[in-house]
């Protein structure tokens, strides 16, 4: 397949495959969102947008070999995801013993990526391995199949935030989290920036 038509399948296939955990990231910050009111939906949007957007002006610049970092060390972006985890974590546990002291205490949000920039951060390190895989392929197929992979990956974060809402819009899974999400949802970031960390090879053992 060619032309335009095979740089769009080839675009959606190398988005998808990806950005697949962007999806578990993406359904969490949803249901946080429809518990707890935070982070609002646009935000999550917003912050999407503007971390794949990054993501892609980073691997057009490397593509330029303007790259001064080695590849290995984006995997350091992993520590941002970590931290938001223990940032909730602390909270949630601050929180259980507020609770104890008073019993009529609201339980600490779920939500460690409260606003537009923490989620654009959050989807940065996220995507920094996606970097070795972008910076070639803008480095060989010119400026405007560059620029049509550009609006693939558009299109791909729309159904990405979509795909995110709707797993996050069950009751049950909602209730779930507004129950035990000060708990859940650290964890969950804190093994996404774990792994990120890991598989990027930065540690000698990774």
């Amino acid at each position: 397949m060619d032309g335009i038509a095979g740089t769009i399948v080839t675009a959606a296939g190398m988005f998808a495959g990806t950005n697949v955990d962007d999806l578990v990231v993406l359904t969490v910050l949803f249901l946080s969102s429809r518990a707890n009111g935070v982070p609002r939906p646009w935000q999550i949007w917003a912050g999407q947008y503007t971390g794949i957007a990054a993501l892609v002006a980073l691997s057009v610049v490397a593509a330029l070999g303007l790259t001064i970092i080695p590849d290995r060390w984006v995997g350091l972006l992993g520590l941002l995801p970590f931290a938001l985890g223990v940032r909730g974590l602390v909270a949630a546990v601050r929180s259980r013993k507020d609770a104890r002291d008073d019993p009529d205490a609201a339980p600490a949000p779920p939500a460690v990526a409260s606003g537009m920039l923490p989620v654009a951060g959050v989807t940065i390190a996220n995507g920094a391995d996606n970097l070795s895989v972008y910076t070639p392929v803008f480095r060989t197929i010119g400026p405007a199949s560059s620029l049509v992979t550009i609006a693939v990956f558009a299109v791909g974060v729309a159904l990405w935030c979509l795909a995110g809402s709707w797993l996050g819009s069950h009751r049950k899974v909602i209730q779930i989290v507004e129950r035990y999400g000060h708990w859940i949802v650290p964890f969950v970031f804190m093994t996404i920036g774990t792994l990120i960390v890991l598989e990027s090879g930065v540690l000698p053992f990774g």
